[in-house]
């Protein structure tokens, strides 16, 4: 899956509304563990109302036609919570890989990873990358999870690759330019982003796809994640659909 023409050779896109169905969605899932406050439930409970809105929110999209979701499932910054709650998240994660393969796997979905997940360790690892071998010739849908993963750390990465490319001189310094960057990041072979989505009712993109996110929709909505369903998620693409985007022209 490669970037549109337009984002490739550096040209505006032309404007689109008017129903139009996002290629590519993204979603920073939050809210997990307010949900399970609110019930008198520990955080772990919430993350696993959580992964039960993920199997949704992927069977809705497929549903509608979008090429791409990508789901912010841990951040850089989420190592700073407790241990427990830590454990919790990545016990929760691999139990989702191998209980959830066969089902991505039998409805189409192709399975991809950005972010370093190696702090997760080799089990996990194994579990990871066995996932995204066997979904490798899926079409339907391509779900991207970022693990451990921070754009800041992502621009930095991709702008220390052009630099040691210059130095060694593969790579001519004029030639660093917009391009040049966004084919150096993880997402470069998806489709530019379209929409972001964040639930919850917090209103900031913690990190998460900044340089992507730059003409992409931005949606906030007050669902916490555990209640996002399908409806939901169909809600955010007719609110889409029905906005005129631009891209800085008139």
């Amino acid at each position: 899956m490669t970037s549109s023409p337009a984002a490739r050779e550096g040209a505006e896109p032309a404007a689109t509304g008017g129903g139009a169905i996002p290629r590519h969605v993204a979603i920073i899932m939050d809210g997990n563990g307010r949900w399970a406050a609110k019930r008198g439930l520990p955080r772990a409970a919430g993350h696993r109302a959580g992964a039960e809105a993920v199997r949704a929110t992927l069977r809705a999209a497929a549903d509608a036609g979008v090429e791409v979701l990508t789901l912010y499932a841990f951040s850089s910054e989420n190592w700073r919570r407790s241990e427990e709650e830590v454990t919790d998240l990545k016990g929760l994660l691999a139990y989702y890989v191998e209980k959830e393969l066969e089902t991505l796997h039998r409805e189409g979905v192709r399975l991809l990873l950005i972010g370093d997940p190696k702090p997760f360790g080799p089990h996990l690892m194994e579990r990871l990358h066995r996932a995204v071998e066997k979904t490798a010739g899926n079409k339907r849908l391509t779900l991207v999870v970022a693990l451990n993963y921070g754009s800041r750390a992502e621009i930095a990465n991709a702008a220390r690759k052009l630099a040691e490319e210059a130095v060694e001189g593969s790579r001519d310094i004029a030639s660093i330019d917009e391009q040049a960057i966004g084919a150096a990041l993880d997402t470069a072979d998806l489709p530019e982003l379209d929409l972001l989505i964040r639930t919850s009712g917090e209103v900031r993109l913690s990190n998460f796809l900044l340089w992507q996110a730059a003409y992409a929709e931005l949606l906030f909505v007050d669902t916490l994640w555990p209640d996002f369903d399908a409806k939901a998620f169909n809600d955010a693409i007719s609110q889409f659909a029905g906005r005129q985007r631009r891209f800085g022209g008139r």
